[in-house]
């Protein structure tokens, strides 16, 4: 019984976020309330890639393989010295300009760019570009 009220939780949850991101336009600022009026589910059928066929022996040992994601704002380096006088409240200056979009990386690689989006009290991120494949093998070299 746990297992379908989980289920159940995942996919009550899974609807919200869905029409939350299906509400919230380019237009929205961050600290903007979101409606739920109106709001459709996204079918996510519609994602999939037919042209790799999941269903394949061979990717059914990799499928769940779990990866590390990660969402970096931006980074910094400074000397040792500094780094023992930080405090609470010490502010720390990145090397990114506010607005500009996140990196989101699996592993440490680079796979794609978003913005930050709350829905119910919780972070999310919205993929706006997406490394493509070639790319990031490009990059690796």
């Amino acid at each position: 019984m746990s297992d379908e009220n989980n289920d159940q939780d995942q996919q009550a949850l899974a609807d919200e976020w869905a029409a939350a991101l299906e509400e919230q336009t380019g237009d929205a600022s961050e600290g903007e309330a979101i409606s739920d009026e109106g709001a459709q589910p996204v079918d996510l059928d519609e994602l999939k890639d037919e042209s790799i066929p999941v269903n394949d022996p061979k990717l059914d040992v990799i499928l769940d393989i779990p990866v590390r994601m990660t969402m970096e704002v931006g980074g910094t380096e400074i000397p040792i010295r500094n780094l023992l006088q930080l405090n609470q409240g010490s502010v720390i200056e990145l090397d990114r300009v506010a607005g500009e979009p996140l990196d989101v990386k699996i592993n440490g690689t680079l796979i794609a760019h978003g913005e930050v989006v709350v829905v119910n009290d919780r972070y999310g991120i919205r993929l706006t570009d997406v490394i493509s494949p070639q790319e990031r093998i490009r990059r690796l070299k």
